[in-house]
Order: C-alpha cells, then structure tokens, then sequence
C-alpha cells in the first residue's frame, strides 16, 4: 500500500549527508513494510530483527566499531554489507540499547552506509538511555493511514488529484463529492492501521476488520505490561478507554476515576503518548507564534491516534452506523473532531514530533472554543469541526475578531464554499487545511 511518508524515505536514500534514519512511530502503523519497500530499491537488502534473532545482540555487547558489527552481521547472515549498496534495517532496535547506542557511530566512522532502525516502544528505551546521537539521527514520524491512503488502497487514485484540485472557486462535482463523503463514512468505521485498512480491501468485510481492530487493541494491553515497572497495566487500559470517551472536550483526570489522586492516570497518560497511541491537543492562547510557547499545561484535550481503534474503544453500534446517511455519518460523538485532528497530525512536517493545539475561553458570560489552532505561511489559522452541514460558528468569529485574523477555517460534511472570511473545506479534504493562504 502506497504511503505518503514513502517520498521523505527516498529523499534520505539519495541525501549525501543523511544521517542514520529512525522510524518512529506507534506499533502496527507499517514502519517495517515501508523500510522493506525502500529496500528493494537497492541492491543488498539486509534485516536485522532483535526480537527474531537475538543472539545477534552479542555482536553489540563489545566494541560499538560499526565495521567490526557490519562484519559480524554479514558473516552471520551471510550477506555483505557494501557501502552505497546496502541497506541495513535494524528493526524492534528497543531489544537491544546497545544497538541504539551504536547508531551514533554509523554516522560518524561508516556514513557511506545506508543504515535505517525501527521498533515498537522505541521511545521508552531512548528515554533510558543517557544520551542519544544528538545531531547523527534523522528522525521520521510516522502515523496510521490518512484519507488520501486509503483512497490509495481501495483503487480509488483517480479521485484525489481531483480533490486536491478543488476550491471555493471550483468545488467538487456534486456527485464526486457524495462519493468521497460515501467513502470517508467506511475510513471513519475501519480507521487508518494498514493490517485493518488491507482487511477491507480484500474482504469488504467490517465484522472481519472489527476483529483485526480488537486484535490491535489486545497487543497494545498486552504491552502494556511491559511498562510494569512504571505502571500497572489496568490503569494504562482504564487511561486509553477514558481518552476515546472524552474526545471533544477538555480532559479530566476525574472522569477516569473518583479517586481525588490522579497522579497514577496522569503518569499512564505521559506513557500512552510517548508510545504514540494518544495525542494531546494542548491549548494556546494564540496571540502569537509558536503556538507551543503559550500553553497551559493543566489545560489540553486528547484523542486516539486511530478512527478505527477509536471506534472500537468507544463501542461502536456497527449495525446503526451502517444505515446512517452520509450527512449524519459524524454526529456520533466527537468523531469528526478527531478525524480532523488525526488528518492534521498526517500533514504535518515528518521530522518532528507530531503537535495540535487548540483554543479555550471560559468566561460566565462568554464561554468559546475554537478545535484546532494551526500556523500557515507565519500566520494563525483557527478550525472549527462541524459534524453535518449547518452549525453555528460563534467561537470561530469571536477568535478571529480578538485576534484580528483574515482567514478561519471551517471543516464540515459540506461541499468547498466561502462565507466572507471563512473557508469551508469538506471532512474528506481536511489535509488541505495547511494549504490554505491566509
């Protein structure tokens, strides 16, 4: 399956000064397959998984001498390993910190080596360590499949240079876009993880991708026990259902539990991001740029990094969605908050940590709240969610006068259009929201 982040992979192979390349990014979101599509583009491919092979680890215990390992790598799998020829992977790189600590050093004594690493709880063991190849290491994030993917995937390629074309000047033909609003009701049910998204397209089945969601959502719990000695496992489970059920609005310890200390949820909730199975959205005052230099750290809302694993965490009704119409598809919660959310996340820069921001006034008289804050061209843009079509965009309007800004955005199930400052952008299109020209 064909994924976006696949040309900033090809940019680092041809990069004369890369540095060692790290794939991050949350379990099961395809950070293997991608680094073994870029491997046939080269003439040696060699593997290396510390899961399925550890005795290789001793090849680490010693001298960190990138050429003493390449060779005791080559001899043990019996490839060599050929500068400018080779691509080695280290994948689930976290078994081995002795691994991570050697990425530093392919950079500094073996950069002619295209030399990539990959693994699940990643940044647990770089937190570990005591120091990390600060300036050596190019970082991707990675996250499950957006819109744009899974059109990809289901054969559907002819409809997104069309949708990516589209304007307020030219919206999309009205049966196009009823057909795209047909197929972001099935994104919203099965989400982006490519095992669910590969289900779909060879069975058309949503009871058969519910069990590969269920299935995910069992390996992630089981994971969790390997945070033991940070946490117990059942508060890290309790933490993730709470997050699915309190998407769209501020989060509360509380809710989670009526104990008054919630020190224990705060620490689960600091771990689910670090595995990147939660994004916070922190607030901003936003009067100004970075957005990150004006939060409140007491104040942020978080959402599930997957639809599908949202949905089931929530408790989906499959057989009352499926015969909802299309307008209707996201009045469900705070599903079309989180959509919007996620596809921002996908469309933001590669080689940094993934952030949203949003805007909060709680006032007696005057209560507002705009979903998403973002910056486009040094400019601030706020978004306002809209499950249906009509809505009110009282909080929208109010931020931009306070803020004195010339463009707001506002992502609804309806078609492109304008309303004086205000540009409407359809659920399916909500990657354009960082196109847009202030």
């Amino acid at each position: 399956m064909k994924r976006l982040i696949f040309s900033s992979l090809n940019k680092w192979r041809s990069d004369r000064d890369r540095k060692v390349l790290l794939l991050r990014g949350a379990r099961q979101v395809g950070k293997t397959y991608l680094i073994r599509e870029l491997g046939k583009t080269f003439e040696q491919y060699l593997e290396v998984n510390f899961d399925e092979q550890p005795k290789v680890k001793t090849f680490f215990s010693g001298s960190l001498s990138p050429v003493e390992i390449t060779e005791k790598l080559g001899g043990f799998f019996g490839k060599s390993v050929v500068p400018g020829k080779t691509l080695l992977f280290f994948d689930e790189i976290q078994s081995c910190p002795d691994a991570l600590k050697s990425l530093r050093y392919f950079h500094e004594k073996l950069p002619g080596l295209h030399t990539a690493a990959a693994g699940s709880l990643l940044e647990f063991a770089i937190s570990d360590l005591p120091s990390f190849g600060v300036g050596r290491i190019h970082s991707l994030y990675m996250q499950p499949m957006n819109f744009e993917e899974f059109l990809e995937a289901c054969g559907l390629s002819e409809l997104i240079p069309l949708i990516s074309k589209a304007s307020c000047d030219s919206p999309l033909d009205d049966t196009l876009h009823e057909r795209a609003l047909d197929k972001l009701k099935t994104f919203m049910i099965i989400g982006g993880m490519p095992a669910v998204v590969k289900t779909y397209v060879e069975k058309h089945d949503f009871t058969a991708c519910q069990e590969v969601l269920d299935d995910l959502i069992s390996a992630f719990e089981d994971d969790f026990a390997k945070y033991r000695k940070k946490i117990h496992a059942a508060k890290m489970t309790e933490v993730l259902k709470s997050v699915a059920l309190q998407s769209g609005s501020k989060f509360k310890y509380s809710k989670i539990s009526d104990l008054r200390h919630p020190s224990g949820y705060k620490k689960a909730l600091d771990l689910l991001v670090k595995s990147g199975l939660v994004h916070k959205i922190h607030h901003t005052h936003a009067r100004g740029i970075p957005l990150g230099a004006q939060t409140s750290p007491q104040k942020f809302k978080a959402i599930i990094f997957d639809l599908g694993i949202f949905q089931r965490l929530c408790g989906l009704d499959l057989s009352e969605y499926l015969v909802r119409d299309r307008v209707s598809l996201v009045n469900k919660g705070a599903l079309a908050e989180v959509h919007v959310g996620l596809e921002l996340l996908a469309s933001g820069v590669k080689n940094l940590r993934p952030e949203l921001y949003y805007w909060h006034r709680e006032t007696r008289s005057s209560n507002a709240e705009v979903d998403y804050v973002i910056t486009v061209n040094g400019k601030i843009i706020p978004i306002e969610v809209k499950a249906g079509i009509q809505g009110q965009m009282q909080s929208l309007s109010i931020f931009m006068k306070e803020r004195k800004l010339k463009s707001g955005i506002r992502i609804s199930a309806g078609n492109f259009n304008s309303t004086g400052k205000i540009v409407n952008i359809p659920l399916y299109a909500a990657i354009q929201a960082r196109s847009i020209t202030p």
